[in-house]
């Protein structure tokens, strides 16, 4: 699978995806207007092996709804993640077996080695 989850309105994503070459068979997914299924959720976090490490906690309805409070289990974090897009951190690349998740500097600066070689 080659395939990003992002979202077209977040300038990061949209200044992480400008950096990039990315491969023309790469599917840009925006999570807004198609959301993620199941199934890739369930494929993600096969190899990542916790939706945690998918939730984004930064997003200010995890906090408005007092989730960072909880003891949230994985199948409710999967549940919030597919109940709405703004749940799934992002941008999230997966290059084969590779799977780069989030915009913190170290998996931007990953990126673009990867891609960019």
């Amino acid at each position: 699978m080659k395939k990003v989850f992002y979202l077209s309105t977040c300038d990061t994503c949209k200044r992480i995806l400008g950096k990039l070459s990315l491969p023309e068979d790469m599917i840009l997914q925006d999570i807004k207007k198609e959301h993620i299924s199941e199934a890739d959720l369930e494929l993600l976090q096969k190899n990542t092996r916790s939706y945690e490490i998918l939730l984004n906690k930064r997003a200010k309805k995890y906090t408005e709804e007092g989730l960072k409070d909880e003891n949230l289990s994985e199948e409710e974090i999967k549940s919030y993640i597919l109940s709405h897009y703004t749940y799934l951190k992002r941008p999230i690349f997966i290059f084969e077996d590779k799977i780069f998740i989030g915009n913190d500097k170290q998996t931007v600066d990953a990126l673009k080695s990867f891609f960019n070689e």
